[in-house]
């Protein structure tokens, strides 16, 4: 495991390193259990993008509330009560699947409580995050959280896969385990600077504070806007049971390995940023880094052999991690902390809508067309998303650095 033992890097900054491990560790284990078990239940590649839609539609309707609330209250705290919520959920579905009691209901109920949950988590941990290092090493650390956090994502499938196998109540009761004891590690990490809002009370001005911040800043919006549609298009995550299953036929341990291939190639690139950060033609490199995303995804569609289908995959996740780090260094260091939770929040909207939705239309167009010409469609429409926005956003297209000199430039 890795852990930052630098100099600077303090005992509460490893806390939160170890919390984002557990709980991207659980999150991705518990994924592939939710996603097998519906498969096998339904058969149905519908449902399986049903269930990126149920899970993103609390984090659209408590947009605004959840980041509020992260800019309002006390950030550690939001995430120790997330995490004790989904640690029940995670006990439950463990109880029911060892009883026999696991249906359709019971996989969609689940996935809307993890749903809002995640949604208080989305908008608090970045910025607490911020409360915890020096401005001066945020965009170090970010990238060691980015490191740490894909290492778990890759792990986590790979472990939900094989711990499958022995029944789904082994993995929900792992994940309920782990959320356990990402709540306690966050409740030692101690008391932490967080910039107190404005006394103004909460209005329709107030919640929608953060919108409107990334509304004035057009190469800000250029950039998650770009990734939403990029990843809307060419996520291919919710085909990912259909590939291991009808296409390569490998299995539930095969679809673990499936899901851990982006991640790996994140983890290396990531770790590369980490000594090689991104400083110079990052206008450029963003929308380098998407196409070649979008090129990955075709790859990957059009693939039988599981050897060229793990390799695409693991470019695509390389790729998708350069888009990811430009974005949340833009956002994290234009923001005040006092407006964190609230941008964060909106930011996680864009997020979610590439994943959650993306996963939903994936299902759709693979119901209608089949997996692959459905895969194959969205990584071309990744390609023009890359194409229209160089026009859109020429300022974005030409920024040289995260600098307002740079970016201007």
């Amino acid at each position: 495991m890795f852990l930052p033992h630098r100099q600077g890097a303090s005992l509460a900054f490893r806390l939160y390193m170890l919390v984002v491990v557990v709980l991207d560790f659980t999150t991705q284990m518990a994924a592939v259990a939710v996603s097998w078990q519906m498969y096998r239940l339904t058969g149905s590649a519908f449902d399986l993008g049903l269930i990126g839609l149920i899970q993103f539609a609390p984090v659209l309707l408590l947009t605004f509330i959840v980041g509020y609330a992260a800019d309002r209250w006390n950030r550690k705290g939001i995430v120790g009560w997330a995490l004790a919520v989904q640690a029940v959920l995670f006990a439950w579905l463990a109880t029911a699947s060892g009883l026999g009691w696991v249906t359709q209901m019971t996989l969609f109920g689940a996935v809307v409580v993890l749903g809002v949950s995640g949604a208080f988590l989305d908008a608090a941990m970045p910025a607490l995050l911020s409360n915890l290092v020096a401005p001066e090493q945020l965009s170090q650390q970010m990238a060691k959280v980015t490191s740490i956090s894909q290492m778990a994502v890759m792990v986590g499938p790979a472990v939900g896969g094989v711990l499958y196998a022995l029944g789904a109540k082994v993995v929900y009761g792992t994940a309920a385990v782990g959320c356990c004891a990402a709540a306690l590690l966050m409740l030692a990490i101690g008391a932490h600077k967080q910039q107190p809002t404005d006394d103004e009370p909460i209005s329709l001005r107030s919640v929608l504070a953060g919108l409107t911040f990334i509304r004035s800043r057009p190469v800000v919006l250029g950039a998650i806007s770009l990734d939403l549609f990029a990843v809307l298009f060419g996520g291919v995550t919710a085909l990912l049971p259909i590939y291991a299953n009808a296409i390569l036929h490998i299995g539930a341990t095969g679809l673990g390995v499936l899901r851990a291939a982006p991640a790996i190639g994140a983890t290396l690139m990531s770790i590369a940023l980490t000594w090689r950060p991104i400083r110079q033609r990052v206008g450029p490199m963003l929308f380098f880094s998407v196409l070649i995303f979008g090129c990955a995804t075709i790859v990957f569609a059009a693939s039988k052999s599981l050897a060229l289908s793990i390799a695409a995959l693991i470019i695509l996740g390389a790729s998708d991690v350069i888009s990811m780090v430009i974005r949340s260094t833009l956002v994290m260091t234009q923001t005040p902390d006092s407006m964190r939770g609230r941008v964060n929040a909106v930011n996680q909207v864009f997020i979610g809508t590439s994943n959650q939705i993306g996963a939903f239309e994936s299902g759709l167009t693979a119901s209608w067309f089949g997996a692959i010409p459905a895969a194959v469609i969205g990584g071309l429409a990744t390609i023009a998303v890359v194409l229209l926005w160089s026009r859109l956003f020429p300022t974005l297209f030409r920024a040289d650095e995260f600098s307002e000199e740079g970016l201007a430039g």
